[in-house]
């Protein structure tokens, strides 16, 4: 039925084409920088109708025969407006000059004043590095994940827990892609910060729901991270000097409105800073990390444009051992416009994932561990501008996957021995295609299908368990071998899409979605919160893909001319194959992981308000997450429905940013969230002095922590500024936890040592203080 409607829609797109039009297409650009502006608004007034710049910058309009004023707009930047005789294509490239900066208007957008409103996304926030740097953050960081977790339907389990939750998805349930890389650990310093570095980073697009067929891969949500192009016009550079790291970024023309770079770094120095203060046993500790983003591209002519970009980062700790993890991507794109309607852009990449963990001995004894997760990508998209009506997209991926769970060995007097486990291969590939369609003046659709296969290849031995009692691990019965590439198992999954938006008048809309998605890797882990030695797995003829339905309907508001903008969505998710575990499952150098391993169904349901002001000295937002998280699996919680881990009831989020005057600015945020559940024992035993814990019921995620609340305050000095010097800088003083809350991360229980039989429940914070900081930020 589904798979029906969506042939009719696109046989209807083509039946309504008229051939006696002409385009106007080209690129929209910052004419300071040449970046390419992402959702500009290119509109001819007189006819209600325009068209948005895609993701790199490009856009296509088709017109009637006739002269038009064309208008271009993009806040931040000067309306341009242009008068054309529309009797031929037309191609036609545009700058943008930037506003001067007023302190009555401060904007804390890069989309159009009404997008919310007419745009047929929903489910989507968007965040710009200069709403990021204005959120105050731990040590005066500004930190692209942590913004995003003050968004509504975002969470976490708590501060020192890596990547973030959406909409009742697990962590790994998250595409996390920068310049289309995925990004297997988005943190540092287990996940205090994010990999991402702010001063490179150009858009941020959270994407929740109604996620498009050219999406694919993941259940909950696509976290879109693209790098700047760097400056084409001229030489620049930023940077920060903080309380625990340093950064620094250059970019600039290779040739002027041609090639350009990008390169920034930062490296945290703890490390060097407490090495004076060390003694001998610990004088070779070592404990920082460091990143290096990096990009150039070139307009070879005005059809075809290269990219080339990297990212490499790592986490170094060790006192007696030593224990490092970090990312490696590399992405070369080519965007190639066949001709006015037809747009396309081909991305290769590489992504890397690793750990290491070893302990420092001699040939005698020794321990060594590393993990890793490697894909190769190949994916072309094309973009057809059929007509203003209808907008075309389809394209495909082949991703490669090689899956080192453990390479292990350890020495004991002289002897050797490997406990590595065998290694991981598998195919993943997907086609698609979407249309997005209006429908008279108020209406349009996004519907599409996208389908994927995934293959778990050889070399490799195929392991089948015999079923058993739920929660009992699974004896193994049988084991084959497959040669290299050779096919172990498979899957097949259609996943349609459908998005809808009604414009009641010019400041709301109505809009619905449906999305399904499918997802082939899973990430392993039993901790209370995920850790860098997780263990990325593909799905096997044991562990099934993940699969999710997802149902939003929203409402969207603007008030006083577009001043504020206002949203209330309702969701509903429907998970299938959700990987949980046996009790007291082995996780590590376990060659029959499989058998420990329990699947079953999923599901969450919420309501997200989210308030916004745009405009003004005042800026900022309220965001409100009521929702429910939940898992049913044969086995655990006698076979009942228990909360997720990460189910939060409530959660509200209140950023605000004042502009005093043009020294002084001030930011603050205001976070409360439900306490997450937890599995405590409900009675003991006491044998002989010694006390067993014991949970009765064997109820799971049984009762929950407190609840996390917290405020983070700063202010910004800009010294006046000198006309005749590049350089600009200003201070920021911030405070993170200002009333000095200890949230508790995780609860336990241990036995008072005066009096072994009292138990006593210890509280654990990572933050349990005020955190003050200053950092200094420059550019020129």
């Amino acid at each position: 039925m589904r798979t029906n409607l969506l042939f009719f829609l696109f046989a209807l797109t083509f039946s309504s084409y008229s051939q006696d039009k002409y385009t106007i297409s080209g690129y929209v650009r910052s004419a300071q920088t040449g970046e390419e502006l992402i959702g500009a608004t290119i509109a001819v007034r007189s006819l209600n109708t325009g068209v948005s710049s895609n993701v790199y910058g490009f856009y296509s309009l088709t017109l009637n025969e006739g002269s038009y004023e064309v208008s271009y707009t993009y806040i931040g930047y000067q309306e341009i407006k242009k008068t054309i005789e529309l009797n031929e294509n037309v191609e036609l490239n545009i700058e943008l000059k930037e506003t001067v900066n007023e302190l009555e208007v401060v904007e804390i957008t890069d989309e159009a004043a009404n997008k919310n409103i007419s745009s047929i996304e929903m489910s989507v926030n968007k965040i710009d590095s200069k709403t990021i740097k204005k959120i105050p953050a731990l040590l005066g960081e500004a930190d692209v994940v942590k913004s995003i977790l003050l968004l509504p339907g975002v969470s976490t389990v708590g501060e020192g827990s890596t990547g973030f939750n959406v909409r009742g998805g697990g962590i790994d349930q998250n595409l996390v892609l920068l310049d289309e890389a995925p990004v297997y650990n988005s943190s540092h310093l287990f996940g205090f910060f994010s990999v991402f570095n702010p001063d490179a980073v150009k858009n941020v697009k959270l994407i929740k729901g109604g996620i498009a067929p050219e999406y694919g891969g993941r259940l909950s949500s696509i976290l879109d991270i693209r790098m700047k192009e760097g400056n084409k016009k001229e030489f620049t550079g930023s940077g920060g000097v903080g309380a625990i790291f340093s950064r620094l970024s250059l970019e600039g023309p290779i040739i002027k409105d041609k090639a350009s770079f990008l390169i920034a770094g930062r490296r945290s120095y703890a490390d060097v800073l407490a090495k004076p203060f060390l003694d001998d046993n610990l004088s070779g500790s070592q404990f920082y990390f460091y990143d290096l983003t990096a990009k150039v591209n070139y307009e070879l002519n005005s059809k075809n444009r290269f990219f080339l970009s990297g990212y490499f980062g790592r986490d170094v700790f060790g006192s007696g051992f030593l224990f490092n993890w970090g990312n490696a991507t590399a992405t070369l794109r080519w965007n190639h416009i066949f001709n006015e309607k037809l747009f396309m852009n081909l991305t290769g990449y590489y992504s890397d994932y690793d750990y290491a963990f070893g302990v420092e001995g001699d040939d005698e004894d020794d321990f060594e561990w590393s993990s890793s997760i490697v894909s190769y990508s190949v994916k072309p998209d094309f973009s057809y501008y059929l007509n203003n009506k209808n907008t075309i997209r389809f394209g495909g991926q082949s991703i490669y996957y090689d899956f080192k769970p453990a390479e292990a060995k350890f020495a004991s007097d002289g002897q050797t021995n490997d406990i590595s486990l065998p290694e991981k291969f598998a195919m993943e590939n997907g086609l698609y295609i979407q249309n997005e369609q209006k429908i008279g003046a108020r209406t349009s659709l996004l519907y599409g299908i996208r389908w994927s296969h995934f293959s778990y290849l050889g070399e490799g031995v195929k392991q089948t368990y015999r079923d058993t009692t739920p929660g009992i691990r699974k004896p193994l019965e049988s084991e084959e071998f497959f040669d290299k590439n050779e096919r172990i198992t498979s899957y097949n999954n259609f996943e349609p899409r459908l998005s809808i938006k009604y414009e009641l008048d010019e400041v709301s809309s109505l809009k619905a979605s449906y999305n399904r998605m499918s997802q082939y890797l899973h990430l392993i882990s039993n901790t209370v919160a995920s850790t860098p030695i997780d263990v990325w797995l593909p799905s096997t003829n044991n562990i099934e893909p993940q699969i999710a339905d997802q149902i939003a309907v929203g409402y969207f508001r603007n008030f006083k001319n577009n001043m504020y903008e206002a949203s209330a969505e309702v969701f509903a998710k429907d998970f299938q194959n959700q990987v949980d575990y046996i009790d007291n499952a082995d996780i590590f150098f376990n060659e029959q992981l499989e058998g420990d391993l329990l699947t079953g169904d999923g599901r969450a349901i919420g309501l997200e308000l989210f308030l916004k002001k745009n405009k003004g000295k005042f800026t900022g937002w309220v965001s409100y997450t009521i929702s429910r998280s939940e898992r049913q699996v044969d086995g655990i919680n006698n076979d009942d429905w228990y909360p997720n881990r990460f189910d939060r009831l409530h959660n509200l989020s209140v950023v605000n940013s004042y502009e005093l005057n043009e020294k002084w600015s001030f930011s603050a945020n205001f976070v409360y969230s439900t306490g997450t559940p937890a599995t405590f024992p409900t009675n003991r035993y006491e044998i002989q002095g010694i006390v067993l814990p014991h949970n009765v019921d064997n109820a799971r995620n049984n009762y929950r922590i407190p609840a996390y609340h917290r405020l983070d305050i700063s202010a910004t000095l800009t010294p006046k500024k000198n006309e005749n010097r590049r350089w600009k800088g200003e201070w920021v003083f911030s405070v993170y936890n200002v009333y000095s809350r200890r949230n508790p991360f995780a609860i336990f229980f241990e036995q008072n040592s005066d009096d072994p039989v009292v138990t006593e429940a210890i509280r654990f914070s990572v933050i349990g203080n005020f955190v003050p900081a200053v950092s200094y930020n420059f550019n020129f």
